[in-house]
């Protein structure tokens, strides 16, 4: 499926410290005046500045994710139901290989894997989910302080290491965005839970979120579905590769577009119906629908749906 492109989602959010956030550099520079513990820089808009790196948002996303479907289902593979999450530390994927070690056809590989490795890729297929370094939005300054802290001994209550200090950023935005390519609606619907869960506080980003950090606020700027298969005929979504045609309010799934949704495991009927309609993307080839800031909880409730049926299925 990686050879083709169905849909696309693009999700444009920020985010906003609601306390104090640290995304620790690894390694500690040799000027004396700056504090032990720093925060990661890079070079963006003609100057340093600090940023959350993209794979530091994309761990935590994908570890409360695999939290959540944890939580209604099995890490063990079973011919009955869905394989859920599996443990990437003690996982061999043996059950992705033939018995002589080779590997099997990407379908079956992708069918095998489970519901999480679907989205975040693993050792045999690619991610499907990309999310761009995030940068500080230059229209809101950043507030950054130093902390001074100490690591206590956990037997004789004394000072085990420190005195240390670390930075941390106490306000401003910091805009990126999510990709998401050849998806379900039900793997979208998990995304939305995540990054809900995450506006609400339930997981933080960083250092020191057990004390207190790494909290944050998100807040939707723009979401974007594409078809870029397909084009708008008299009123309705046609697909260029087949007879298929829906109404120009739908949401569609990976299902929808490709005829060997039983070889990938994909849902055959993978829709949701929507308020927005939609339009042509750019150049006037391809199809796309537009949430714009204020109604982009509409598309995650939507696709939730999806993942609440994908949920009710497995569980009889």
């Amino acid at each position: 499926m990686h050879k083709r492109f169905v849909n696309h989602c693009t999700i444009n959010l920020t985010l906003i410290p609601d306390g104090p956030i640290l995304i620790k550099s690894d390694k500690q520079g040799a000027d004396p005046t700056k504090p032990d513990m720093e925060f990661v820089e890079t070079y963006h808009a003609g100057g340093r500045s600090i940023y959350l790196p993209g794979s530091s948002l994309k761990g935590a996303i994908r570890a409360h994710a695999e939290r959540i479907v944890r939580t209604v289902g099995d890490e063990k593979p079973n011919s009955k139901k869905l394989l859920w999450a599996n443990d990437p530390l003690s996982d061999k994927y043996d059950y992705l290989k033939t018995r002589d070690g080779k590997d099997l056809p990407a379908p079956d590989i992708y069918k095998l894997s489970s519901f999480t490795d679907q989205i975040f890729g693993n050792t045999s297929i690619a991610s499907r989910l990309r999310i761009e370094d995030a940068y500080p939005d230059k229209s809101q300054p950043l507030k950054i302080e130093e902390r001074n802290g100490v690591a206590i001994d956990r037997v004789f209550g004394s000072v085990a290491v420190g005195p240390f200090n670390y930075q941390v950023c106490t306000a401003g935005e910091f805009k990126t965005k999510i990709h998401l390519k050849n998806f379900t609606l039900s793997q979208l619907g998990l995304i939305g839970l995540v990054l809900r869960d995450l506006n609400d506080g339930w997981f933080g980003l960083g250092f020191a979120k057990s004390r207190g950090l790494g909290t944050v606020k998100v807040e939707y700027k723009k979401a974007v579905v594409q078809y870029p298969g397909c084009i708008l005929r008299n009123g309705r979504i046609h697909s260029l590769k087949g007879n298929q045609d829906w109404s120009n309010t739908m949401l569609l799934g990976a299902g929808e577009f490709v005829d060997d949704a039983d070889v990938y495991g994909f849902p055959k009927l993978d829709f949701q119906d929507t308020p927005v309609a939609a339009g042509e993307m750019d150049f006037g080839f391809g199809v796309q629908l537009i949430w714009h800031e204020g109604k982009i909880t509409d598309l995650f409730e939507r696709a939730v749906r999806s993942w609440k049926d994908l949920l009710l299925s497995t569980a009889r």
